[in-house]
């Protein structure tokens, strides 16, 4: 009898070692299957990933190329050219020096011919250009401010604040003061007397017949028709020296006036006739 329990013992001791086989071969079955399922995982989203990738680049490819076939398209060349901000300018002539420009497509506009054209026009200080599809060159137009005249060999020139020539004439051009100044426009003087003049609101510069300056400090106007003097002294202050001249010839009317002396705007003089 205690040999068939020792037998049974036996047999019970040797079937678990039997089993732990199984297990082990199922466990490792089930971490590759749980393997290759997060790589099916891992490589679907990145497929996913190059795919929303290509898809992008292939739209923005699709727009370049949609957006410089237009570009270039005979639907967006110059057809009609307009001048925006001309005065004193012949906006016709400049229109007609840009016939070059004419069916070209916008990406095809010479900046460089546009600019040789209108450095011809002395009145023109800077422009811009726009192209405006389908098919309009748009030229914008920043004028120079004529100021006054300058005595030249043979008549007159009339500049701009800065000294440049806009227009010449053997007889003086009416409706702007003569600058008389010692020097060149790059003088003291002439910044001075231009510095008054700019400083004048219009009702009273077109009362002006000369500006006279030798240097910065000792700017004087004298008055069209009547002949009145106006001493400015410095082109400092000039803004309160324009105002104060204005209240005394409104209260003081040139005819009646010999001389006004706003070189101190806080002291100024009047000397009658």
């Amino acid at each position: 009898m205690e040999d068939a329990d020792e037998a049974a013992d036996a047999r019970d001791e040797g079937a678990a070692p039997e089993s732990q086989p199984w297990s082990l071969k199922r466990a490792i079955r089930e971490r590759r299957r749980i393997e290759r399922s997060e790589v099916k995982r891992f490589t679907a989203r990145s497929r996913r990933r190059r795919r929303n990738a290509l898809i992008v680049v292939g739209a923005v490819l699709v727009v370049a190329v949609g957006s410089i076939g237009a570009a270039y398209s005979p639907l967006m060349s110059v057809r009609t050219i307009t001048v925006e901000g001309a005065q004193l300018v012949n906006s016709d002539g400049i229109v007609n020096d840009l016939q070059s420009q004419l069916g070209r497509p916008f990406p095809m506009i010479d900046q460089r011919e546009i600019k040789a054209a209108l450095v011809k026009y002395p009145l023109i200080q800077s422009y811009s250009v726009e192209a405006v599809p389908p098919s309009t060159l748009v030229v914008r137009l920043v004028e120079r401010e004529p100021l006054g005249l300058r005595e030249v060999d043979g008549g007159f020139a009339l500049v701009d604040a800065a000294g440049v020539v806009l227009r010449t004439d053997a007889d003086r051009i009416s409706g702007y003061p003569v600058i008389d100044t010692d020097g060149t426009t790059s003088s003291k003087g002439f910044e001075a007397a231009v510095a008054v003049l700019r400083a004048l609101p219009d009702s009273v510069r077109s009362t002006v017949d000369k500006v006279t300056a030798s240097t910065r400090d000792d700017v004087t106007l004298v008055l069209a028709e009547t002949g009145a003097t106006v001493r400015w002294g410095s082109a400092e202050e000039s803004a309160a020296k324009a105002k104060a001249l204005t209240e005394l010839m409104a209260a003081y009317p040139p005819d009646a006036v010999k001389l006004y002396d706003v070189s101190s705007s806080k002291n100024v003089v009047v000397q009658p006739r």
